[in-house]
């Protein structure tokens, strides 16, 4: 289960309120200040601040090391939305788009989580591409979030986040990584 910070009870609950889901959204797309987003939502500093305060509590929202920007915590969404739904298994849920892909992912995958990473390049590609399906394609990483995603899957996430790059998947440059390959789901 979750950790406290991070419930999904508390999560729901935090974003229940229409302004703070509004700055959950702008979050979701960049970073901001409180300044920023008091701008952006033309409400006051000191109510956004509040609404900040309790997104913080839930653990949908953290603070930068500046003290002064805040950012969606995509892990602590993603852990929660994992703990309450239903068990993701392999196969076109996850992403196959043949019938030798869906074997393969069910083959490697249990219960959402990868067993093992493939030897053979043309499988571990596939199971690599189903992974880089989590992250949003024009989007930066730092690598704590990047080892947050790929953890999900793998308790091995420095492997498995070489792997990802090594193959063309992510790419990195000073700590930061951002989607470079792999299909692109499309609404």
């Amino acid at each position: 289960m979750p950790t406290s910070r991070g419930n999904p009870d508390d999560i729901v609950r935090a974003l229940a309120d229409p302004e703070r889901i509004a700055i959950a959204g702008l979050l979701a797309r960049a970073d901001r200040t409180a300044d920023e987003l008091a701008a952006d939502l033309e409400l006051a500093r000191r109510r956004v601040m509040a609404q900040l305060s309790k997104l913080t509590a839930a653990g949908v929202v953290s603070v930068a090391d500046d003290r002064r920007t805040y950012r969606l915590d995509v892990a602590t969404l993603r852990q929660a939305a994992e703990f309450v739904g239903p068990p993701r298994d392999a196969g076109l849920a996850l992403g196959a788009a043949s019938d030798d892909e869906e074997h393969i992912l069910k083959t490697f995958f249990r219960n959402g989580r990868l067993t093992e990473i493939p030897m053979k390049r043309s499988k571990r590609r596939i199971v690599l591409e189903r992974v880089a399906l989590e992250f949003e394609p024009g989007r930066r990483y730092d690598e704590k979030e990047v080892d947050a995603i790929v953890g999900v899957f793998f308790n091995d996430h420095a492997a498995l986040r070489r792997y990802l790059v090594d193959e063309g998947f992510l790419d990195r440059d000073h700590g930061v990584y951002w989607r470079t390959g792999g299909r692109v789901d499309v609404d």
